[in-house]
């Protein structure tokens, strides 16, 4: 972690977001805030034109725009002006942002098996666990409750939050976040059924789940999420993909680098996705797909087919993008074409029957 800081020039903030300063800059910055309740000490951000009623009653001190939205901005408020706003914000959030920090060594109450190799310098809280043979990496975190269980490895830079749980033999890149409660190497969903059981009947029978899950570097797993481990081989997880609270990712998915996967999403055994995939909220995806890179699903898509490169789906079951639109568009006119279309079979079958006469 970097040095939090209490206060900063806009000058300096300025050059250690990389934006480039505009107006103002005679205050300190002592923190950020939203447009609506920031006041002179502290640093507000704009991107989206909903808020532009805020942008121009904000008292801020500093805000951080882009230069379309730079003449926006009231006079009052030096302007930090970025290339990707967003972006700049992140890291002004960061200077200021004083996260729970534990020190480093292995506190009374953390529970380590003697076989187990932690790091010297790796924070291990009360009620942690780290199981036979485990192995936590430099400068990582385990909150109270998380659990690290039999051969699992950690790498550096971690941070385990309470709750989060690492199962037997699976592997955690470097600063990888597992957010409380979240699961990595859960069983996967595989029973076969077995018409003749062990002599009292059908019975779905449970296939052991042999393989393991591998977390790559930089990557953050939500709160309550759970990532189960393959059949066989490897279920797989991108560097530096992101994945929100609820998700659920079933054994052997292989998910790319750079993916973005919000709350609720849900995608089945064996499906490939690619690099830099976008799935909304709410997302389902059949498994054995294969989603293309930098394909992208709408909010509550079903995904029933492959997904080409770059392509954009909506919609159950999804289609692309623009026909759903078309459709989405139509469907509230169907209850009167469909009256239409019956007087008009009405009037049909009088011209039928009169001509027949």
């Amino acid at each position: 972690m970097g040095t939090l800081q209490t206060q900063l020039s806009v000058q300096e903030l300025a050059r250690r977001i990389g934006a480039e300063l505009r107006g103002g800059g005679a205050g300190d910055i002592s923190g950020v805030a939203p447009l609506e309740t920031a006041g002179p000490s502290q640093i507000a951000f704009y991107a989206n034109p909903r808020y532009r009623k805020e942008l121009q009653g904000t008292r801020a001190g500093a805000v951080i725009v882009s230069d379309e939205d730079a003449a926006q901005v009231p006079a009052s408020a030096a302007r930090l002006v970025a290339t990707q706003p967003y972006v700049a914000f992140a890291k002004a959030s960061a200077l200021f942002h004083d996260g729970l920090v534990i020190e480093p060594g292995i506190q009374a109450g953390a529970l380590i098996d003697e076989t187990a190799e932690v790091h010297p310098t790796a924070a291990i809280s009360p009620g942690a666990y780290v199981g036979p043979t485990a192995r936590i990496g430099a400068r990582t975190t385990l909150h109270a409750g998380a659990r690290v269980l039999d051969g699992a490895r950690i790498g550096e830079d971690c941070i385990l939050w309470p709750g989060a749980v690492v199962r037997e033999h699976c592997i955690v890149g470097n600063r990888v976040v597992l957010q409380p409660n979240a699961v990595i190497g859960s069983d996967g969903f595989g029973f076969a059924f077995d018409l003749e059981g062990d002599g009292g009947g059908p019975m779905h029978r449970k296939v052991p789940q042999a393989g393991i899950v591998r977390i790559e570097d930089d990557v953050e797993v939500g709160a309550c999420s759970c990532i189960d481990r393959a059949t066989l081989g490897e279920t797989r997880v991108g560097r530096g993909t992101k994945i929100d609270n609820l998700v659920q990712i079933g054994h052997n998915v292989q998910v790319g680098p750079l993916c973005l996967i919000v709350a609720q999403v849900g995608i089945s055994g064996s499906t490939q996705v690619g690099q830099g995939v976008v799935l909304a909220g709410q997302v389902g995806v059949v498994g054995h797909l294969r989603i293309g890179d930098g394909a992208r699903a709408g909010a509550q898509a079903g995904v029933a087919h492959d997904i080409g490169e770059g392509e954009t789906v909506t919609g159950y079951p999804a289609m692309p993008h623009r026909e759903w639109l078309r459709m989405s568009a139509a469907l509230p006119r169907v209850p009167e074409l469909l009256k239409q279309f019956r007087k008009l079979q009405q009037r049909v079958e009088q011209l039928e029957r009169e001509k027949g006469k």
